[in-house]
């Protein structure tokens, strides 16, 4: 979907992809620093596998929201790291997806639904 795609066009993403746009932000990363990264931010909450991650990596790719880019040169197992970055396309469809996820989550809290945690509750 390049060329004169809009951020609008790839609302609501999925977690994975999300995710992925979020771990790389404005950096240069490899998928296992993706990795490592997402585990970071989340404190270990969100993880993705191998599989979940090249598999979004290669939908982001394909559109257009994350390019490759050069990176060190290092050899793991005999095979060269390929380093990945976000498009402006890519880092504009983070931001309206993150302002999305504010929004729901207004909501949310406007209904009461983010007031307790959910130890707290009173079972009736």
């Amino acid at each position: 979907m390049r060329g004169s795609a809009e951020p609008e066009d790839f609302v609501p993403l999925n977690p994975p992809r999300y995710h992925i746009l979020v771990a790389l932000g404005t950096e240069t990363r490899h998928g296992y620093a993706l990795m490592e990264e997402l585990e970071k931010r989340t404190g270990g909450r969100v993880t993705l596998l191998p599989g979940t991650l090249y598999t979004g990596m290669a939908k982001l790719l394909a559109d257009g929201l994350v390019e490759e880019a050069e990176g060190p040169d290092y050899e793991l197992r005999g095979r060269k790291r390929r380093y990945y970055r976000t498009t402006e396309l890519g880092r504009s469809v983070a931001r309206l997806e993150s302002r999305r996820l504010a929004s729901v989550l207004e909501v949310a809290q406007e209904g009461g639904l983010l007031d307790a945690d959910p130890g707290e509750e009173e079972l009736a």
